[in-house]
């Protein structure tokens, strides 16, 4: 693939943490992970390193056995390679998964260019860890990526939909359209939309709008959270160089700004 190098040899992917013969770390949850990956030391290490903490841990080596593992044990939550073998790549993966299955998705990937993460956003993607990466670094991104997935006591209390001139966010349906569109988020998009709405016209702290989404191990990612909202503007603002919804103060914050004006002139929260 373009732009892309082979992935480094396994003995520099993944460093453990081994206190003795135990993995550093407590137990932490008893769900299903699908690791997508075509280098078998890999997949060892992270089936060892998950399954110490209390995870059940499935594999596949390409794209094909991905789709039919994903579509029959339905795990909650995808690690996924960006290079495999045979005619898809982790990007046509991850689309494909995004037709039938909302099921959060980690991309793996020897670099962090800011192109590389908006491609793997634009197709689906959750979340990104660069090689080599740590257990711990493993354990807690796991961890951050299952717990914005499930439905917290906000979410569930967020009913009603909500309108910001030409937007509307159902919360109970995890839908958004713009001006009369819908438009597909993944579910850290719509965290992260949610969160900036139920604090409409309030500036949020970047360090607090991370914690919010995605858990205080990302309090200080602040490119990371400069890379989604730049995302996010291109599917939601009509022009994200010049946005009318999601501003931000550099070295501040961002707020989604519903400011009554002549053009749109009704934004509001209603119950539908």
């Amino acid at each position: 693939m373009v732009g892309y190098e082979r992935a480094l040899p396994p003995s520099q992917i993944l460093h453990t943490d081994i206190v003795g013969d135990r993995l550093v770390g407590d137990k932490v949850g008893s769900e299903t992970i699908l690791v997508v990956d075509d280098e078998p030391r890999l997949v060892r290490l992270v089936r060892e390193i998950l399954s110490a903490v209390g995870y059940e841990v499935l594999s596949a080596r390409d794209g094909e056995e991905a789709l039919e593992t994903l579509a029959i044990e339905q795990p909650d939550l995808v690690l996924l390679d960006i290079l495999l073998p045979g005619d898809m790549d982790g990007y046509d993966i991850c689309g494909r998964v995004r037709e039938f299955s909302s099921v959060p998705i980690i991309m793996l990937n020897s670099k962090t260019r800011e192109v590389d993460m908006l491609h793997g956003f634009d197709v689906g993607a959750d979340d990104y860890l660069t090689k080599p990466f740590s257990a711990k670094e493993l354990i807690a991104r796991v961890k951050a990526v299952l717990r914005r997935s499930k439905l917290t006591g906000e979410d569930a209390m967020t009913t009603a939909d909500f309108a910001c001139g030409e937007l509307v966010i159902s919360f109970a349906r995890h839908k958004v359209k713009v001006r009369g569109r819908e438009v597909s988020l993944t579910p850290t998009e719509f965290k992260l939309l949610q969160q900036l709405s139920l604090n409409t016209n309030r500036v949020m702290l970047h360090d607090h709008l991370l914690t919010k989404v995605w858990g205080p191990e990302y309090r200080d990612d602040i490119d990371y959270l400069r890379t989604y909202i730049r995302h996010l503007r291109q599917k939601i603002e009509e022009s994200p160089s010049e946005p009318r919804y999601i501003l931000t103060t550099p070295g501040v914050g961002s707020v989604l700004s519903c400011i009554y004006d002549a053009e749109y002139p009704a934004w509001s929260v209603s119950q539908r």
